[in-house]
């Protein structure tokens, strides 16, 4: 359950960030991840922090 809550939220995170910066970064998710580019990933650990402390 914390897994799958975990992996939700990070392949949340990423797309909101692609989706933000699409000339920054690309993400594809067909069955297996697929990232191209740069990562905010002071965002992504808050994402995954919150993810596990019971956030949104």
């Amino acid at each position: 359950m914390l897994e799958q809550k975990l992996r939700e939220a990070v392949i949340g995170e990423l797309k909101r960030q692609a989706a933000n910066r699409p000339d920054l970064l690309r993400v594809h998710d067909a069955g297996e991840l697929s990232i191209d580019g740069r990562i905010d990933l002071d965002a992504l650990v808050m994402v995954i922090a919150g993810s596990v402390a019971g956030g949104p």
